[in-house]
Order: C-alpha cells, then sequence, then structure tokens
C-alpha cells in the first residue's frame, strides 16, 4: 500500500495564521527599534570614513579631508591627487539611510566636547571640513565635532581631536557616552 506524504488544508492554514499572529506582534517593535539602527550605521559609517580620510593620509604622505555639506545632508571623503587636483574618494548621502537620518543634535543639550557648552552649528568643523595631514593629525590647532540624528530625535557625536583621534559618541540620558 502506497501512502501520500504532504501537508492537510487544516494544517497549512494554521500554520498561515501562527505567522500571521507573529508577525503582527513583531512589526511595531521592529518599527521603533529601525531608526536607531539606522541612525547608529550612519554614525559609524561616518566614524569610519573619517578614520578613512586619516590612512588615506599618512599613505600619500599629503593632505585628506572630509567636506561636509549640511545643505544636501551629504559628504565626501577627498584626496589630493598626485597632480595636485583634488580626487573625491567616497560620496555619502546621509538621506541614503532613511528614517530621517541627517545632521543635527536631536535632544542633545550640550556638546560633546570635555567642556560642554550649548550646542552651536551641527558641524563645528571651521569651513565644514576637517583635513589630516601626512601624520595623521589634522591641519589647524582645534578639532570639532558633526553630529547627526534620526526622525526619533536621537544623535550621535562624532570628532576629531587636534591629535588625529576619531571619537563616537551617544546622547544617552542626559549625557555624551561613548
Amino acid at each position: 500500500m502506497k501512502t501520500q506524504d504532504g501537508f492537510t488544508m487544516i494544517e497549512l492554514l494554521v500554520t498561515v495564521i501562527v505567522l500571521g499572529i507573529l508577525t503582527g506582534i513583531a512589526t511595531p517593535g521592529f518599527s521603533r527599534w529601525l531608526p536607531n539602527y539606522r541612525l547608529r550605521g550612519a554614525a559609524r559609517d561616518v566614524y569610519s570614513n573619517l578614520q578613512l580620510a586619516k590612512m588615506e593620509a599618512i599613505k600619500i604622505r599629503g593632505d585628506c579631508a572630509v567636506a561636509f555639506h549640511p545643505d544636501d545632508g551629504s559628504y565626501e571623503v577627498v584626496s589630493e591627487g598626485t597632480d595636485g587636483d583634488n580626487v573625491v574618494i567616497k560620496t555619502v548621502t546621509l538621506s541614503h539611510y532613511k528614517s530621517g537620518v541627517g545632521y543635527g543634535h536631536g535632544k542633545a543639550t550640550k556638546k560633546a566636547t570635555i567642556s560642554g557648552g550649548p550646542i552651536g552649528e551641527d558641524i563645528s568643523f571651521t569651513d565644514h571640513t576637517v583635513v589630516f595631514n601626512s601624520r595623521g593629525m589634522i591641519n589647524g590647532n582645534a578639532g570639532g565635532y558633526v553630529y547627526v540624528e534620526n526622525e526619533k530625535n536621537a544623535s550621535f557625536a562624532i570628532g576629531v581631536w587636534s591629535t588625529g583621534l576619531v571619537v563616537l559618541r551617544k546622547w544617552q540620558d542626559g549625557v555624551w557616552v561613548q
């Protein structure tokens, strides 16, 4: 005697109903989690691209910069070319991360610097640009920060100190944490 393997219509219907219920329960939690996940990704990418510019400057023994463009919510990693012309290594647009990711300080009320103080501009680098020299330090004597936020007003601060140290901080419970 030959048996037939498979699912009955009732088994299939019960499975679809259980999956529907689980999806309905998971969706609200996922939608609350997603904007912060995207913001964290954008902040880490800014951090990584600042490190990229620093390493590129050391590698080429010349200047390499990250130029922030607040008007269109983008930034570029720009290297000094061998013929003296600037070469754009990478361009990033913050709106591609979705969830309202862009320049801004969200709910943060203090600068991410050690001294704190009220936040002024969302990009505190001179001319919205940070330039690394061949030693991996920044040109000029002062560092700065760039602040990114999402639609939920969460924020990160990504900074570069005069020594070339790149830092990433998150605004959490009224203070900047690393």
